[in-house]
């Protein structure tokens, strides 16, 4: 053969396979073999290597070659690719759509349609074609910057190496009057493993999307290829004069993506709580998991008018499916004890698969709570994942018990130090009131380098519980004298690791007033009665000297919190531990950071998501100016300060007529 019909044969080879391709993994037709398809990409093989020169990218003997990677490079989004906030009933959607609808016209809000699609377990990619050609395809990562998995997103065959952005036969209708710039296309999809393939990998992946991450990142694509993924596109970002997202689907089949065909327009939310039940309903039958759909505003220009709050849309949210059940045995209940001393029965379950994540153990809550549910040690039980996230007992099977289970008791000693329990009257927790307990204590240093206290960082509890197991802290204080080869002593603790924890101590030595006295771990002490302690005082010597009755006196402190306050400071051991800690870190009194108080005596509220500054930081800067935050709207607030999606606050500020002021209105009365 010469090379000019080599040439010609190549080209209509490749088009039919293409076309063939097409028939198959899109619109899930077959019009020849798969062994007549095979033989079709042989002769196609054997011409490019006979003519090497003809080989181009879009090839569809392209989809698996080159030698594996080394690593993978990043790849930046011409876009962020977010992620969607979670509805877990009809009432979840239902508010959804009120916040929405009050950042609308009314006519707009009147004009809502939705395009619902099935929320797949599998690993959302971005595909950048340039002049009709994959260029990139890349993971999502941090929304921002994903990783380049091109030569792996190749061995997909529902994924087109090459789009077609014209109908020579049906130019008119084509993109019905859209305009796209053919050169740079970007679309937005989802790769997962179907429910067949997963069964061969069962033993190894927790879930399917465990295994398509898993292939997907694979640095050599044959390895990819083996894994028979699919992948379905959902969203086009490169357009003109798409009207809704529905019409985006119909642009990406056009285009040789595969759609998924059980994707739907509802009209209102009545059908789309119809649709969320029917395929609720054939989930199991579905050859692919999903947990849930995807509600998504129709309207593209109302849905860019919400835009976005945090990392997602405003105009979209997932109706997951309710948290999967499944049945096991409650073979022994035990307590934790808190760092107040507050002991909590934990189920510790035979361990068992929820939604393809094993879990072995369920929180109790408190005895009233075993009480209301009956369950014994050896009860076979119901457990539920709530919004496929936090395991939960939900029910005992009375008909399998055998007499043979036994109740729990909670007990009269505590397990770690033997120290008597004791349970107030009217109140549901039982607590140890040994301060010395072990447990407390290392609870103590845990809510002591949180986050939100000295936020000290690669030092979690297991570590927490080696230094105090092996006598190198008696308090926080001494975490601030440690030295590496103090740590050098303990398991798994090398060279690198000790520097490293040395250092994020000793970068937290310095701290603000209200952190510290949050993290002193003072009973009903959070983190606003800690700032307002922090505002009253303007630095912790005189904390220390406040009475009972002074502390009382200081707004939205009661008498509990005052005589928790008062105590906590008049034990010596803390009077000591705070000597102590006081010669190895640095507080920042309070009144260095109050320079006016132009908002003195008003009473601020915050409602809705800010676009600018966080919540925190409005809330700092408005207790800088002497303002003062309150959780509630009464009659006692002044402002109501209004985000984005304002929740009932807003309804209630209205009907008290308390005035409103936007993000704006605040920054500038705040400058």
């Amino acid at each position: 053969m010469i090379k000019q019909q080599a040439h010609q044969r190549i080209k209509k080879l490749r088009k039919l396979i293409n076309h063939h391709r097409y028939l198959y993994h899109v619109l899930d037709r077959q019009e020849i073999s798969d062994s007549a398809l095979d033989s079709l990409k042989k002769e196609l093989f054997d011409l490019e290597q006979e003519f090497p020169e003809f080989i181009t990218p879009d090839s569809p003997t392209q989809r698996i070659g080159g030698k594996p990677l080394e690593k993978f490079k990043k790849a930046r989004h011409p876009k962020p690719m977010l992620s969607f906030n979670d509805a877990f009933s009809e009432k979840d959607m239902e508010d959804w759509l009120e916040r929405i609808s009050k950042l609308l016209t009314r006519r707009e809000a009147s004009e809502i349609g939705f395009y619902c699609e099935l929320k797949i377990d599998g690993l959302a990619i971005e595909l950048i074609y340039q002049n009709e050609i994959l260029k990139t395809g890349s993971t999502r990562g941090n929304g921002i910057i994903g990783e380049d998995i091109t030569q792996n997103l190749k061995t997909i065959e529902a994924i087109p190496l090459r789009i077609a952005t014209e109908d020579k036969k049906e130019p008119s209708s084509f993109l019905k009057g859209t305009r796209f710039l053919s050169r740079l296309v970007v679309a937005r999809g989802e790769v997962f493993i179907p429910k067949k393939e997963f069964e061969k990998f069962k033993k190894t992946y927790a879930n399917p999307r465990n295994l398509a991450a898993g292939s997907i990142r694979q640095l050599n694509p044959k390895i990819t290829a083996s894994r028979h993924l699919d992948s379905f596109a959902y969203d086009l970002m490169t357009n003109s004069g798409v009207k809704t997202h529905e019409e985006k689907h119909q642009i990406l089949k056009k285009f040789g993506f595969k759609t998924n065909p059980y994707n739907k327009y509802c009209k209102d939310l009545t059908e789309v709580f119809k649709f969320h039940k029917k395929i609720q309903k054939i989930r199991k039958k579905i050859p692919y998991e999903i947990d849930g759909i995807v509600v998504i505003i129709n309207s593209n220009k109302i849905f860019e008018k919400l835009g976005v709050v945090g990392k997602a849309p405003r105009g979209a949210i997932a109706f997951k499916f309710p948290g999967e059940q499944t049945t096991t045995v409650v073979e022994d209940i035990k307590v934790q004890i808190g760092r107040t001393g507050a002991l909590t029965p934990v189920a510790y379950l035979k361990p068992v698969q929820v939604g393809g994540v094993t879990i072995s153990r369920a929180t109790l809550h408190n005895e009233d709570e075993i009480k209301r549910l009956g369950v014994k040690i050896g009860d076979t039980v119901i457990v539920s994942r709530a919004g496929d996230v936090i395991p939960d007992i939900i029910k005992v099977l009375l008909g399998l018990r055998t007499g043979k289970e036994k109740e729990f008791k909670m007990p009269k000693l505590c397990p770690v130090c033997g120290s008597k329990i004791i349970r107030p009257k009217g109140k549901a927790v039982s607590r140890c009131l040994n301060p010395n307990c072990f447990a407390q204590r290392r609870e103590c240093f845990c809510h002591f380098i949180s986050k939100r206290a000295f936020d000290i960082k690669d030092l979690g509890p297991k570590i927490v519980g080696q230094l105090m197991e092996e006598g190198l802290v008696s308090d926080p204080a001494d975490l601030f004298e440690l030295k590496e080869g103090d740590l050098l002593s303990l398991e798994r603790f090398a060279e690198k690791s000790a520097e490293n924890l040395i250092k994020s101590i000793q970068n937290r030595k310095e701290i603000t007033l209200p952190r510290f006295i949050y993290a002193l771990g003072i009973r009903n002490v959070g983190e606003e009665t800690a700032l307002d302690l922090a505002e009253h005082f303007e630095g912790l010597k005189k904390l220390q000297k406040a009475s009972s009755e002074g502390l009382e006196n200081i707004k939205d402190i009661g008498p509990v919190a005052a005589k928790s306050i008062y105590d906590w400071f008049r034990q010596k051991k803390n009077i000591e531990f705070l000597r102590k800690l006081r010669r190895v870190i640095r507080i920042m009194n309070y009144e260095l950071r109050i320079k006016n108080k132009k908002l003195k005596d008003l009473n601020f509220v915050l409602t809705g998501s800010l676009e600018t500054i966080t919540r925190d930081e409005a809330k700092e800067r408005i207790r800088d100016l002497g303002g003062e935050i309150s959780e509630s709207v009464s009659e006692k607030t002044d402002f109501i300060i209004v985000g984005r999606e304002p929740g009932s606050k807003y309804d209630k500020a209205k009907k008290l007529g308390i005035k409103t002021i936007n993000e704006k209105e605040f920054l500038k009365m705040t400058k």
